[in-house]
């Protein structure tokens, strides 16, 4: 994969990961709207989807500096808290305790600003998740056991900012399969 990811970084903290500057514009407005003594720095700089693997492996969410509503910032920290494995909108919506709000939940997980770190990549539709369990249970009785189920071109991994090919290279890195 040869995406270059931008960082976006205000005193020392991350506040973006993206392959675009899209959030860089809402992130300056936040900014603008502080007084100045609260911002040191403010910079960004270029990386690798191998220098962000390696990067991640060692921010926690205390290294965020995130902009959002207290319902983005829940639903990007429970992110952050989940053992790595796929989501559907739907388990995240009742893991956030807002069962009834799968929509509000997937549009928070689209607006993800720290691409990678926040694993959104890794929530994709229920019918997709349901589809893939129905294969492994087939697959579980063969010499493939259905090992690499998630990378099956059949099943819809759902929209991703930066398109299906980097969602799918971003789920095989983070599942490390």
């Amino acid at each position: 994969m040869n995406t270059r990811w931008i960082v976006t970084e205000i005193d020392g903290k991350v506040a973006s990961i993206a392959a675009d500057y899209r959030h860089f514009a809402r992130i300056a407005a936040q900014i603008a709207a502080l007084p100045a003594e609260e911002v040191g720095s403010v910079g960004t700089r270029k990386i690798s989807t191998e220098e962000l693997v390696e990067f991640a492996r060692y921010l926690s969410w205390e290294d965020l500096r995130l902009f959002g509503t207290p319902f983005q910032l829940k639903v990007w920290k429970k992110l952050c808290e989940l053992p790595p494995r796929l989501y559907s909108y739907t388990e995240l919506a009742a893991l956030v305790d807002n069962p009834g709000g799968v929509r509000p939940v997937a549009h928070v997980v689209a607006i993800n600003p720290v691409a990678y770190v926040i694993p959104c990549h890794l929530i994709i539709p229920k019918e997709s998740l349901d589809k893939a369990a129905e294969i492994h249970a087939v697959a579980e009785g063969t010499l493939f056991k259905g090992e690499d189920l998630y990378l099956l071109d059949s099943l819809d991994m759902g929209a991703y900012a930066y398109g299906a090919d980097v969602k799918r290279e971003l789920i095989k890195i983070q599942l490390g399969r």
